[in-house]
C-alpha cells in the first residue's frame, strides 16, 4: 500500500472559556488537520495542534511545513512507517507536531486499510481510558464552580493550571477543594514556578488539609536541578512534561532520577518517538502519563487509542475536547462523562471531518 494523496487545511474550532495556563490564554483551537489517503482508498486522519507559547510552531507555519513534507510522501509505501517517521525527524526535526499530525494520519490510514482498531495496533491491552478533566487559571467562584459540576459528571481526577501567583494558586486550589474536596488533585505548574515556591505552595496546601496527588512541570524546562530537588522533596509523584520531549530527555530524566512521572504528548515528539520514550519510563520504573496540547477527538482520539493500547498509563489527561465550544469530528470514541469507550465497532481511531 501506497500514500496516493495528502491534504491539509486549517482546524479553527471555539473554546467554551479561555484557557488560561501559566504561559498564555487561549480563546479558540488554532491547529491543522491532516487527511491522508493510500491507493486502496483507505483515509486516515491525523492533527498538529499549535499553541505558540507551547509548541514551535503557529498555523500558518505548520500549514507551510505540511504542505511541503506532504510531496516527498507521495508513493511511499505504508508498510515502512516508522522509516517514514525517521526521515520526517532528519527532514523537520524542530517542529514535532507537523511530524505527529502526519505520523497519526499515516498510521490510521494503515490501520483502517488493515481493518483494525488502532489500540489493537499498539497492542491491546485495554479498550477504554478514563480522564481527568482541566480547570485552567480563572476566578475562585468560577473554579469552585467547576469543580462540583465535574464531581456530578463522575469525574474522580482534577488538573489545575497554577504558576502565575501563587497566592491566586493558593486561593484557587482551596476553592476547587471546597467544590470537590478529597479529589484525587493534579496541579500543573506549565514551567511557571522557582523549587522554593513550589515547595511553599505544598506546605501551606498541606497545612490546610490539602494534600494534591502529582505536581506537574513546577520548574523550567532547562532547570534539571530544580525538577530534581522537587522530586526528592516534594514528597508527592513530580511529572516531567515540557522536561521531556524526546529519548535523549527521558533517558536523563531517569539515569537521574528527576521525577516519578513522564507526561507524553504525541506532539512533543511525534509517535514513534513517543512510543521509544514509553518504553525507556516502562524499563526504569517510571510511571506514565498520556497528555496533549489543546486538541480535538482527532488527536485526542489517537492519544487515547495510543495509551490504551501500549497500556500501563496511571495518569490519562485528555480532556480537551470536552472544553470545545462544538465537535466537529464524526466518529471516534465514544465519551460518558470521564470514560472513553474505544472499541465502538470502527477502525483506527475512527474520526473524521466533513471534507
Amino acid at each position: 500500500m501506497y500514500i496516493s494523496r495528502i491534504e491539509v487545511r486549517p482546524l479553527d474550532v471555539p473554546l467554551l472559556a479561555p484557557f488560561t495556563i501559566a504561559v498564555s490564554s487561549l480563546e479558540h483551537v488554532a491547529n491543522v488537520v491532516v487527511r491522508l489517503e493510500l491507493d486502496d482508498g483507505s483515509v486516515g486522519w491525523g492533527e498538529t495542534p499549535t499553541l505558540p507559547s507551547v509548541t514551535a510552531e503557529d498555523q500558518a507555519t505548520a500549514l507551510h511545513l505540511l504542505q511541503e513534507s506532504a510531496g516527498a510522501l507521495i508513493g511511499r509505501n505504508t508498510g515502512e512507517w516508522r522509516r517514514i517517521a525517521h526521515d520526517l525527524a532528519d527532514h523537520i526535526p524542530g517542529y514535532p507536531a507537523v511530524r505527529a499530525g502526519l505520523e497519526m494520519a499515516l498510521i490510521d490510514a494503515l490501520c483502517r486499510s488493515w481493518r483494525v482498531p488502532l489500540f489493537r495496533f499498539f497492542g491491546g491491552w485495554q479498550s477504554s481510558i478514563v480522564t481527568d478533566i482541566t480547570i485552567p487559571i480563572c476566578e475562585c467562584d468560577e473554579a469552585e464552580r467547576l469543580a462540583t459540576y465535574y464531581r456530578r459528571m463522575g469525574f474522580t481526577t482534577l488538573k489545575t493550571k497554577i504558576g502565575r501567583d501563587p497566592s491566586q494558586d493558593m486561593d484557587r486550589v482551596r476553592a476547587i477543594w471546597r467544590g470537590y474536596p478529597g479529589c484525587r488533585l493534579v496541579l500543573d505548574a506549565n514551567e511557571g514556578y522557582a523549587p522554593e515556591q513550589a515547595l511553599d505552595l505544598l506546605r501551606e496546601l498541606r497545612g490546610r488539609g490539602i494534600e494534591p496527588s502529582l505536581l506537574e512541570q513546577p520548574v523550567p524546562r532547562e532547570d534539571w536541578e530544580g525538577l530534581g530537588r522537587l522530586a526528592r522533596e516534594a514528597s508527592i509523584p513530580v511529572a516531567a512534561d515540557e522536561s521531556c520531549r524526546s529519548t535523549h530527555d527521558a533517558l536523563r530524566i531517569t539515569r537521574e532520577g528527576l521525577a516519578q512521572v513522564i507526561n507524553i504528548k504525541l506532539a512533543k515528539c511525534g509517535v514513534v518517538e513517543a512510543m521509544a520514550i514509553a518504553a525507556i519510563a516502562k524499563a526504569a520504573g517510571i510511571a506514565l502519563m498520556i497528555g496533549g496540547m489543546v486538541e480535538t477527538r482527532l488527536a485526542m482520539g489517537f492519544g487515547a487509542h495510543f495509551a490504551a493500547g501500549l497500556g500501563g498509563f496511571t495518569w490519562i489527561d485528555l480532556d480537551t475536547p470536552l472544553l470545545l465550544g462544538q465537535d466537529p469530528v464524526r466518529g471516534g470514541y465514544v465519551a460518558t462523562g470521564p470514560t472513553y469507550d474505544l472499541d465502538v465497532g470502527t477502525v483506527g481511531h475512527g474520526g473524521m471531518l466533513d471534507w
